[in-house]
């Protein structure tokens, strides 16, 4: 199908569902979805000439003399939004931002990670990604915010009567209006944490569907009076939530790139040089999949996050794990990445993960062994031993580590890479002159 000939079925398609307004969708630089919404009247129009909008005034794009740019629909991505009545039904479609001059704009996440894609493309493979999100579901009492009450609280852990149940059923089913593929929604370790996980397809797609599973988990969780919340750490004490990537290239037969049935692990050459690459540079990764203060509250020893540099099968405390494949299901072979969290912008993220790979793959790097004991347990002299190092302790040292990583920069672009730091440094700033309670508590009365 031409671009045109998927417009026009766009919009026929847009009328008879009665779409009263469509949601014109983008991400600032951080993630978070920015969106204008238009009447259905308007559609054909912005499908033909763009929707205007000011830059200047979203999170890591322009500066306030380079403000006009403009967002052109993807067809492709048009989805009703179940949660809206008849009479304003609306539906979303996600943009692509573009500058005056015609061109995309270098700081639209969208097209960052369209160009990682295409660098794979042009050395004939297609990266394909699946993101398992975790949440927790909490009450609000006035300005306290409880775990939701009646939750069993462990993993994989079933009550038919059990309130968040319901309510991720309900996600299950909005998601699949949307036409995503669920794989699974279940009961995560924590009280009130909770996963769900989407059918992999190819990346730009997939972190299309990561972006709209967070905003539809919470207007779900909203409109039963709950709040839904993505943050890496809510809770001090139990685990995180994590969003674990399943990513394989596949090439242009369609045939998974990664996969060899001489290996022990099922793996091909290719697949060990796009690990090691990941691995080569995972510290200055955390920056992008783990973007915020609080995810380095996550990554710690003990909660089943990753924070040692290995990889393995059986190892879940590994930073890459080859899931194990049923017989028949030899395409399903992929390397895990667990050290993601949902703060993160999938696009950037995703972008970042494919260059660090596909730099593997250019180089013939090939991983270390792998590690398939329990590493939380390793003392440093063991660590040592098998040269085994860690993610960075806190956003400043990722940060220093992504600063210093020519590779990851080229990977977002001078605009992005220069803006994103910027961004990040300053919270960190923020938070380190911060007061917090725990300072309080520790130091006010015996100091």
């Amino acid at each position: 199908m031409t671009l045109e000939e998927a417009k026009k079925e766009l919009l026929a398609r847009a009328t008879a569902d009665g779409t009263r307004f469509v949601h014109l969708q983008f991400t600032d630089i951080l993630g978070m979805v920015k969106s204008t919404p238009i009447p259905l009247g308007r559609l054909r129009d912005s499908l033909e000439r763009g929707t205007w909008f000011d830059g200047s005034s979203i999170e890591g794009f322009g500066r306030i003399y380079e403000s006009d740019m403009f967002l052109m629909p993807d067809p492709a991505t048009y989805r009703l939004l179940p949660w809206t009545p008849p009479e304003r039904r609306a539906a979303r479609i996600i943009c692509d931002v573009y500058g005056p001059n015609g061109q995309p704009f270098a700081g639209d996440p969208r097209h960052i990670l369209r160009r990682a894609v295409a660098e794979a493309n042009q050395a004939g493979y297609t990266y394909c990604t699946g993101a398992e999100l975790e949440f927790f579901l909490f009450r609000k009492d006035g300005d306290r915010v409880t775990p939701v009450s009646y939750d069993v609280g462990s993993y994989f852990d079933f009550s038919p009567l059990n309130s968040a149940s319901v309510v991720c059923e309900e996600i299950a089913l909005t998601l699949e209006a949307m036409g995503m593929a669920v794989e699974m929604t279940h009961h995560e370790v924590a009280p009130a944490q909770h996963e769900i996980d989407i059918r992999f397809t190819d990346a730009l797609a997939s972190a299309d569907n990561t972006i709209t599973v967070k905003y539809t988990v919470k207007a779900i969780a909203a409109a039963h009076g709950l709040y839904a919340t993505f943050m890496p750490k809510p809770i001090f004490g139990v685990n995180g939530s994590g969003m674990h990537t399943h990513q394989s290239l596949f090439d242009a037969q369609g045939n998974n790139a990664f996969y060899d049935p001489a290996d022990r692990y099922h793996l091909s050459r290719l697949a060990y040089s796009f690990i090691a690459g990941q691995m080569a540079h995972a510290r200055a990764l955390a920056a992008l999949v783990a973007p915020t203060v609080n995810s380095y509250k996550r990554l710690v020893p003990g909660y089943e996050a990753p924070v040692y540099i290995c990889w393995g099968q059986i190892n879940r405390s590994a930073l890459i794990r080859i899931p194990r494949t049923s017989p028949g299901q030899e395409q399903l072979t992929r390397a895990e990445l667990r050290c993601p969290d949902p703060s993160c912008n999938p696009y950037l993220a995703f972008a970042a993960m494919l260059w660090a790979g596909l730099d593997g793959i250019r180089r013939g790097l090939q991983p270390p062994p792998p590690v398939e004991e329990d590493v939380y347990h390793f003392d440093d002299s063991r660590l040592k031993e098998l040269a085994i190092a860690t993610l960075p302790g806190s956003l400043a040292e990722a940060l220093q580590e992504l600063e210093h990583d020519p590779l990851l920069q080229d990977a977002l672009g001078p605009h992005t890479a220069q803006r994103f730091l910027e961004i990040k440094l300053a919270e960190w700033d923020a938070y380190r002159i911060s007061v917090t309670p725990w300072e309080l508590e520790r130091y006010l009365e015996v100091l």
